[in-house]
């Protein structure tokens, strides 16, 4: 199964913003929808990221298990 977000886009007076539906806290702007595109696309790595980080050091000294989901 491939998980698939939606990326949500709006026409401003500066360009654009984007953001995904799915994943709070992945939202860019750009001037044009093309840049907007590419930003989101690292928006969203970036906050998995950072998601990740946050679990690992929250866990730290705990007894988990760890695996792919997806």
């Amino acid at each position: 199964m491939q998980m698939i977000l939606t990326a949500v886009y709006q026409k401003v007076p500066e360009g654009y913003i984007g953001f995904v539906e799915e994943l709070p806290g992945a939202n860019t702007q750009g001037e044009t929808l093309e840049e907007v595109r590419e930003n989101l696309k690292e928006a969203v790595q970036l906050v998995l990221e950072a998601n990740r980080a946050l679990a690992k050091d929250g866990l730290e000294g705990e007894e988990i298990i760890r695996e792919q989901l997806f």
